[in-house]
């Protein structure tokens, strides 16, 4: 690898749609590891979206991340809650379920916890 690294994610090395069509996981895989850009729709929710894919009860991604646009609610499985927007930074342990908040599609980055995240169980 040369001294920059320069990609544009309308050209990611990887794509995995959501469940019903609401939304999608654009993927750089890189020497520091995955790196992501998610586009939930409005209406998207980890539980109803996701879950079928993962095969678990909550998401189990560690998220650190960054809200570019949208909103989004995050409930911990013990019950701490957020609601996320533009310009939030995140880190979201294992354990959480989530949803679009708003008629808006929430997009965010994140380097943490998007190598296996939409990937259907035993992928």
């Amino acid at each position: 690898m040369g001294g920059l690294v320069h990609r544009n994610f309308d050209k990611p090395d990887e794509t995995r749609p959501f469940e019903a069509g609401t939304g999608r996981l654009d993927l750089f895989n890189t020497e520091g590891g995955a790196v992501g850009r998610a586009v939930f729709e409005p209406g998207w929710r980890w539980s109803l979206h996701i879950k079928p894919l993962a095969g678990t009860d909550s998401c189990r991604s560690a998220h650190t991340g960054y809200i570019v646009s949208g909103r989004m609610k995050i409930v911990m499985d013990d019950g701490e809650s957020g609601d996320l927007g533009p310009g939030d930074f995140i880190q979201i342990a294992p354990g959480h379920d989530a949803w679009v908040l708003g008629d808006e599609p929430c997009v965010a980055l994140d380097w943490t916890g998007y190598s296996d995240y939409a990937k259907p169980a035993g992928d």
